[in-house]
This record gives structure tokens, sequence and C-alpha cells, in this order.
């Protein structure tokens, strides 16, 4: 299992409790360090079932100074995902990535049906 998070996320932490708490073996990963490139994003967006806008962490500082709430819904998926690409910290998290699922953001309920 792949744990994408920044370590200052309160969000983030919790999911950390939890994995932990269950004693869940998985690699962590710093999203602003280690940033999700372009082709992980695109493979994530399609395993999760997800829309691409569900990847963006809407309540972000780099999210509102760029005012993508307005510049988004005229944005191609190519260029969603080139912005992502460019920098971790536009990305929502965390991310939990298994073989066959993906999750973005944390719900206990969601989360708990994969880490059984």
């Amino acid at each position: 299992m792949l744990f994408v998070q920044y370590p200052k996320c309160t969000t983030c932490i919790k999911a950390k409790k939890y994995l932990d708490g269950k004693e869940i073996s998985y690699t962590s990963r710093h999203i602003a360090e280690d940033r999700p490139t372009r082709e992980e994003l695109s493979a994530w967006i399609e395993k999760s079932g997800e829309d691409i806008k569900k990847f963006f962490n809407t309540s972000g500082k780099l999210y509102k100074e760029l005012n993508l709430k307005d510049k988004l819904k005229d944005m191609s998926y190519d260029e969603k995902l080139d912005l992502l690409s460019s920098d971790g910290l536009l990305v929502k998290r965390p991310i939990l990535v298994t073989d066959d699922i993906v999750l973005v953001g944390f719900k206990e309920e969601k989360w708990e049906e994969v880490v059984k």
C-alpha cells in the first residue's frame, strides 16, 4: 500500500493514526517533496473511478491563489492533469493506493473496506 500524504495536514495525520492503529503495512510518501507524476495521477484517477476534480485540494492556499474554482471548468482534462502534476500541494490528500483501489481523502468507512 502507498500512503501519499503531507505531514502537516490534519486529515493525513488522522489517516496515518488510523493505518498505524490497524497495524497496516504501507509505504509513506511526502506529496510535496516527492510529488505524483502526471502518469501516476492519470493512473490513480482512472483506478479511483472519480472525476479529476476530486483530486484537487480545494482548501489549499495555492488552489485559492490561482483562482482554480473558476478556471477548472474551462480547462481540458490534460490541462488539469498538467496542473495537478506541477505541484504536490494542489493534490488532495491523503491518497491511499493499492493494487486495485485508489482512495482520495480520508473517510474512515471507505478506508475500512480497503484495509480489511
